[in-house]
């Protein structure tokens, strides 16, 4: 669940690892059930860090977080991939 309640986490420790990391993130969320508007919020915010730090995040999703992040109008912007082996050929 990425929510309002685990935002503030998962934004700070991502948000470290963006920093001092490598420039090009697969961030694995096929196993999360739920995401609200501080979870999308994280994303956003995350996704134009890694820019700034002229690298990528890529998303792995499952239907209900692409579903989500659809309703939203968000899926151009989020660099959404079905799975972790897809989002390594797009680092490539």
């Amino acid at each position: 669940m990425l929510d309002a309640f685990s935002e503030p986490t998962f934004r700070k420790v991502l948000g470290s690892k963006i920093e001092e990391g490598p420039k090009h993130i697969i961030l694995d969320l096929s196993q999360i059930d739920f995401i609200d508007s501080s979870g999308l919020g994280a994303l956003v915010q995350l996704a134009k860090q890694a820019q700034t730090a002229e690298g990528t995040l890529q998303i792995v999703t499952n239907a209900r977080v692409t579903q989500t992040v659809k309703l939203v109008r968000l899926e151009k912007f989020l660099s959404l991939q079905k799975s972790v082996e897809e989002a390594l050929e797009n680092v490539k």
